[in-house]
């Protein structure tokens, strides 16, 4: 009898044990699982980014949202809202020796050129030709400096409080800064303006400059990855690194990604990619600059309001 129930207690032992076991395993893989998730805030390379739902301005991911960091050629969103602010689309520009002059990636544009306000937007937003941003600040407010007054008010005017810029290109210079969080504020905006969403939309288009015709291929990536994508900008000087903003429609509604302070355009890219492709269901995470960028912070659980978009929808 004895000897029974000692193999009845070493029988409930064993199970017991096993159970632990089993549930240790099964905790260790959920966590490893999240931890090695390809969406997980730790996995985000860049400085600073941030997941938006355009629809109520949620914010779902944030690491350093309200970190100010240079916006390098992102700056270009601003400067094309208030050009459009104050010129036509089709209004005639001459490129003056300043915008012809200033640092920028081919092509070059010819000091006495005429262009029309919406090429110089597609070379602006398409190639992040910094002349084409010069050229637009100075036809609308007649210097860069005094255009720059008129960006920094279009900040403030959409909530963009933690950015200020300092010239219409982006250019590196002390005193120009903006945050993730500002930036898809920047991006929701910008998309309201029709001529703004279409170009940013596109992949190639061809101009005539100078008698010539100059092909323009986006610098957006996600155009030929994401089905859904409606468009965004890129950015990068030495001091600000490899930047991106833009927009994607999913099944769940609209999001808008910002990062800054990217490694390398690769890296760019396959971040971008994550904060897309992340599942939300689980609650925002945060991680702060505040707490110097070591831990994460769960909040309670952000839930997408489930909302088809049709993929052809004009902005």
């Amino acid at each position: 009898m004895n000897l029974n129930k000692k193999l009845k207690k070493q029988e409930e032992n064993i199970t017991g044990y096993f159970t632990f076991f089993c549930a240790l395993l099964l905790a260790f893989a959920a966590v490893t699982s999240f931890l090695s998730s390809p969406s997980h805030a730790s996995e985000i390379s860049a400085k600073a980014a941030v997941v938006v739902n355009s629809a109520n301005d949620t914010l779902l991911y944030g690491k350093n949202p309200d970190l100010k960091l240079p916006p390098a050629s992102t700056t270009k969103l601003i400067t094309a809202m208030v050009a459009l602010d104050i010129l036509g689309p089709d209004e005639v520009i001459t490129i003056s020796k300043k915008a012809a002059l200033t640092a920028s990636i081919r092509p070059n544009l010819p000091g006495g050129e005429k262009l029309s306000v919406r090429d110089l937007l597609c070379l602006a937003l398409i190639r992040s030709i910094n002349g084409a941003a010069v050229a637009l600040a100075e036809a609308s407010a007649g210097t860069e400096e005094a255009f720059v007054s008129f960006m920094n008010e279009k900040a403030i005017s959409i909530s963009a409080l933690n950015t200020r810029f300092i010239n219409a290109s982006g250019l590196p210079g002390k005193g120009q800064y903006t945050t993730a969080r500002d930036l898809a504020r920047i991006m929701k905006k910008a998309l309201s303006y029709p001529l703004i969403a279409d170009i940013i939309h596109t992949p190639t288009t061809a101009l005539d400059v100078k008698g010539k015709t100059v092909v323009l291929t986006n610098t957006n990536n996600l155009l030929w990855t994401d089905d859904g994508h409606l468009g965004g900008k890129t950015g990068y000087t030495r001091a600000a690194r490899h930047c991106f903003v833009g927009a994607s429609d999913k099944e769940d509604g609209t999001l808008i990604i910002a990062l800054l302070g990217d490694a390398s355009r690769n890296t760019l890219w396959t971040d971008a990619e994550k904060l897309l492709a992340r599942d939300f269901q689980e609650g925002t995470i945060i991680i702060d600059a505040g707490e110097n960028s070591l831990g994460a912070k769960r909040q309670k659980a952000v839930h997408r309001t489930r909302e088809k978009r049709s993929r052809t929808k004009s902005l």
